[in-house]
């Protein structure tokens, strides 16, 4: 690691601070050039950990990056994860409050409802599948307290920004027809996604690494090593295989799910 415990505590903080006042920060990876992806995660950690300490409780996991094209944006060869709370679950057609977030975006996920305890290293995707209670429609909705691009530079941010930044999670709407995971092809699930009724990106489930499960069990396997596992009853977001929908206030997004119903949500 290239940042020292100060550095990390002080990177947490400001974030912290980014999120409550809405204000975004500079990128860390512009104040820190040396900064590692293990200083990424230290610092979404000790963020967590403020937040914690505030009287949230750890729901969760997201799972970000999983398609080869966002990979290659960021010149990266592997997900990225975050950490899901209790304050950021929405209901199903229920409403967002946009005065909470600050660029907010939405994609189209499926869940991952864990039913008994994942721990690596050598987690696979069979063990996904037998550990998980339901997979469920979702969306994940992004937000980001870390500037997109630099105002003096023009860089634009790196994949520590994102990590750093709880991988740009900031809420989940769960939604459409809990379905048992050897019920369906889970590649072959799809979603039409709408925002005010204009159709705006389509998918499979199968653009996350092949197997939205493969993507359950490299999170498993990567948290291994700091003495981590998926938790009975914790949800798992496995990522998106849409390109992030830009949204205002005022949008409605939805996302049809086919046979597997829809979820949607009112940013109000």
């Amino acid at each position: 690691m290239a940042l020292s415990n100060d550095d990390i505590q002080a990177c947490a903080n400001r974030l912290h601070q980014a999120e409550k006042t809405r204000t975004q920060i500079r990128q860390l990876s512009q104040d820190f050039p040396a900064i590692t992806i293990a200083d990424a995660y230290a610092i979404q950690k000790a963020w967590v950990d403020l937040k914690l300490a505030e009287g949230r409780t750890v729901k969760g996991h997201k799972i970000g990056l999983t398609s080869k094209a966002m990979q290659s944006a960021l010149n990266i060869d592997e997900p990225d994860s975050g950490v899901l709370l209790d304050d950021m679950f929405f209901a199903d057609g229920g409403l967002v409050p946009t005065e909470r977030f600050i660029a907010t975006r939405v994609e189209a996920e499926l869940a991952f409802v864990i039913s008994k305890r994942l721990a690596g290293p050598d987690c696979t995707m069979f063990d996904v599948l037998n550990a998980t209670d339901f997979v469920v429609p979702a969306l994940e909705i992004l937000d980001t307290r870390i500037e997109r691009v630099d105002p003096g530079t023009k860089a634009t941010r790196k994949i520590f920004d994102t990590i750093a930044d709880n991988a740009a999670n900031a809420g989940i709407v769960l939604g459409g027809r809990p379905i048992r995971p050897l019920d369906a092809d889970l590649r072959w699930i799809g979603a039409l996604c709408f925002k005010n009724g204009q159709l705006e990106e389509t998918g499979l489930a199968a653009g996350v690494l092949n197997h939205p499960a493969t993507a359950v069990a490299w999170l498993a396997n990567k948290i291994a090593p700091l003495d981590l596992a998926l938790e009975p009853g914790q949800v798992v977001l496995a990522g998106s295989f849409i390109r992030p929908i830009e949204t205002r206030k005022g949008d409605t997004i939805q996302a049809d799910y086919g046979a597997y119903g829809s979820v949607s949500c009112y940013f109000a």
